[in-house]
């Protein structure tokens, strides 16, 4: 880490083991980013609840360039976090997280879904079981009567919105899996 981190305990005295324990998991960090500016990490117990043992929250600030990421892990009534140990670990756990997907955004790591082509039907031919797709960008798209999954044929109108599969067929472009969008 560029500059030391930070420790707090709220409502509860020091502890060197807790603090040994927040010192190795924040030393952990750089793992999943390696320019981690600050990090700033509380401990304190939650409010009185009806049962035995305190429940403890913890809050990680970490800041990064361009981004600050905060995790904030409350308990709940889980009664794992009454294990002081244990809600370090899920908080940091969540802060790894967090950290791996700012990251993998930075890098351009990131899924993306394609959206399936769309257009509109502009002309149906019914005696030849056929129709035709354009699309936004004015490519025309051929497309069978079966090919329709969600609707039937002969319920199609002409600018109908449609989204498709395409595939090459033997005279150009056609689709295949025609969804009716409704």
């Amino acid at each position: 880490m560029q500059s030391p981190l930070q420790i707090a305990f709220r409502r509860m005295g020091h502890s060197d083991a807790i603090e040994a324990k927040i010192r190795q998991r924040a030393q952990e960090l750089h793992k999943f980013h390696d320019q981690i500016v600050s990090c700033r990490v509380v401990i304190e117990p939650a409010h009185k609840h009806k049962h035995k043992g305190n429940l403890y929250q913890v809050r990680i600030d970490a800041t990064v360039p361009g981004k600050e990421i905060v995790v904030t892990r409350e308990p709940d009534e889980h009664h794992a976090h009454e294990d002081i140990y244990v809600s370090i670990r899920d908080a940091f756990k969540a802060m790894s997280r967090q950290l791996q997907d700012y990251t993998d955004i930075q890098r351009g790591n990131v899924k993306t879904h394609d959206t399936p082509p769309h257009g509109k039907v502009t002309q149906l031919i019914a005696e030849d079981d056929y129709g035709i797709i354009t699309t936004l960008d004015g490519r025309d798209i051929y497309f069978h009567r079966n090919s329709i999954v969600n609707a039937d044929f002969n319920d199609l109108k002409l600018t109908d919105e449609v989204r498709f599969a395409e595939e090459k067929g033997e005279n150009g472009p056609r689709a295949s899996s025609v969804y009716l969008i409704d």
